[in-house]
């Protein structure tokens, strides 16, 4: 599978691949003469000659001089225009060891594979030029009648054959820019049906990259996801001549890191499309080059998956000619880029409409509650933590405790920077249920619900503090992570799993509880739920609740009543 047929566009800028560069101080002449009188002729009328340079480059200041190549045999001719370049070849027919159009012909396949379509300029004696009429129809940009050459024709035909190549290369290039955008919006349709025809996001991404290498398409195309709790790229579907290339490589979107310095890192970390157009001359590409060589990939792009402040990844394309991605084929990439990341939302929205699964994230936190951390080892003892309420400026938690004593425990809250109070719900033999205010933890929990998730339990025993976050399925965990992180340097990410809801959290009362409660009048629920206010007899009073949320009993009591009102109409109601 190759894309050497893909109609792919190149950017406006002056050629040279296979071609003298326009920058050069001169003028690249090939003469394929054998006759030394004829070659002698032509290179006295070429040389110090400044009307061609003038005619070439009439803005520069500096005039290219012409630089004359002479050969005497088609063999020695066609090795010179495979190692240098040339802009414009002065071909005789009859050689030695060739004659005739057959000349033509073999120079001008040289041409095709070296170059971009070098012209030629076809020497004939004075009773050929019928040959030469028929150079012209194989390919020729012009010929040339040898008796009747002057300096002023020679120069004039050099000049008007090299500027009709350029033009016939222009023409070729906006040609095949239109049909690569063609052939891409085609790919763009493609994928927009395969959004609407895959059930899952894994069948998505493998239709993509299988698309995008169809025949005559591009060389490799894989999807890489970020690995949850690091910047790796991992590969998630892959498609084409890919022979182990990703198993030999490393992706990261680290910066700081050499491995993160390739167009796919820096695609996640900025949000755009990002293209190598020759990984030779790249130096960002300098980790992946000797790997890449060995399957043959030239050009690069890498596009973002990306939807809002979902980061799903970055797509990967690779093809095996140099200059293979215009500035217009970037902007279509983008376009890809942003319908596989909308189809992966809502795909993932709609799964997690229909499925009970959620996804559970696991911190453990070295520089919080320390004193309960220590008391845990030396005591044996687990506390658990089983809701935690954000007050206004506080963060009260409810929990049990097991293996340890009440007077034990509260010396123990009252040396713990950070948790300024505790009281006990209830106490049992070998257990107790407590309520401690901490306003340390709020801002943390705070960024852990702004960004769609809630602490689902926390825990402290042997010695470590843990503490689960749990998420919808479909958002960006990668982005949780490093706001935990940022937020608390001493949070270390544990691991990732898939659990399903619980029975009651897909029940009404549950939606009224998310949807139909004002965030004060929940407090006010869940608070006077585990501080035990609906037990008997009662753990706490109105009064005591209102204190630990900062807000009057009346308030409270308000909040409370209205609460109760909305989720027994939910319960008791049509």
């Amino acid at each position: 599978m190759s894309d050497q047929n893909v109609p792919h566009g190149t950017n406006e800028e002056p050629e040279t691949d296979g071609h003298a560069d326009v920058d050069a101080e001169t003028l690249e002449i090939l003469l394929i003469e054998d006759n030394p009188g004829d070659a002698r002729l032509i290179e006295e009328m070429l040389e110090g000659t400044e009307e061609l340079a003038q005619r070439i480059d009439p803005t520069e200041e500096t005039k290219r001089t012409p630089e004359i190549t002479h050969e005497t045999r088609l063999e020695d001719s066609l090795e010179t225009v495979e190692s240098t370049p040339v802009d414009v070849v002065l071909l005789d027919l009859n050689l030695p060891d060739s004659t005739g159009i057959e000349t033509l012909e073999a120079t001008g396949e040289a041409i095709d594979e070296a170059t971009d379509a070098t012209p030629i300029v076809v020497l004939t004696g004075v009773r050929e030029q019928e040959v030469g009429v028929k150079a012209l129809q194989q390919g020729a940009q012009d010929f040339l009648v040898k008796d009747e050459v002057t300096s002023e024709l020679l120069v004039r035909t050099i000049y008007h054959a090299i500027e009709r190549a350029r033009q016939d290369r222009k023409r070729r290039r906006q040609r095949a820019q239109l049909e690569s955008i063609n052939w891409l919006n085609r790919i763009v349709h493609d994928i927009t049906h395969a959004v609407i025809t895959t059930e899952t996001r894994a069948e998505l991404e493998q239709r993509v990259c299988d698309r995008l290498v169809e025949p005559d398409a591009y060389r490799f195309a894989w999807i890489g996801g970020i690995s949850p709790g690091s910047h790796t790229v991992v590969p998630k579907a892959a498609a084409g001549i890919e022979r182990g290339y990703l198993e030999n490589v490393e992706i990261s979107m680290d910066e700081n890191e050499s491995t993160g310095h390739g167009p796919g890192g820096a695609a996640i970390r900025t949000g755009e499309v990002q293209v190598t157009n020759d990984i030779e001359t790249d130096a960002r590409f300098e980790p992946w080059r000797e790997e890449a060589r060995k399957r043959g990939y030239r050009s690069i792009a890498a596009i973002p998956i990306v939807h809002e402040d979902l980061v799903y990844g970055v797509l990967g394309i690779y093809a095996s000619s140099q200059g293979a991605f215009s500035q217009a084929e970037t902007t279509i990439f983008s376009r890809i880029g942003d319908v596989i990341a909308h189809a992966i939302t809502a795909i993932e929205r709609r799964d997690a409409l229909v499925s009970d699964a959620v996804v559970e994230l696991e911190f453990r936190i070295t520089e919080m509650a320390e004193k309960l951390v220590e008391l845990s080892a030396t005591e044996s003892c687990t506390i658990e933590f089983e809701q935690l309420v954000s007050g206004d400026d506080t963060l009260l938690a409810y929990g049990s405790a097991q293996g340890v004593s009440e007077e034990t425990f509260r010396k123990t809250v009252e040396e713990t920077d950070g948790i300024d109070a505790v009281r006990f719900l209830s106490v049992r033999r070998n257990e107790f249920e407590f309520e401690l205010v901490s306003p340390v933890a709020v801002s943390l929990f705070e960024t852990i619900a702004t960004h769609g998730g809630r602490v689902e339990s926390a825990t402290i025993e042997d010695g470590e503090f843990r503490f689960v976050v749990e998420l919808p399925r479909g958002r960006d965990t990668r982005q949780l992570i490093e706001l935990v992180q940022e937020h608390r340097p001493d949070a270390t990410y544990l691991a990732q799993r898939t659990t399903e809801r619980s029975v009651s959290d897909d029940s009404s009362s549950h939606s009224v509880l998310e949807e139909e409660l004002t965030e004060k009048q929940r407090a006010a629920l869940e608070t006077a739920y585990f501080a035990g206010y609906f037990d008997w007899p009662r753990e706490s009073t109105g009064e005591e609740i209102a204190e630990r949320l900062g807000i009057s009993p009346a308030t409270f009591n308000q909040h409370l009543r209205t609460a109760e009102r909305k989720f027994f109409d939910s319960v008791l109601g049509e």
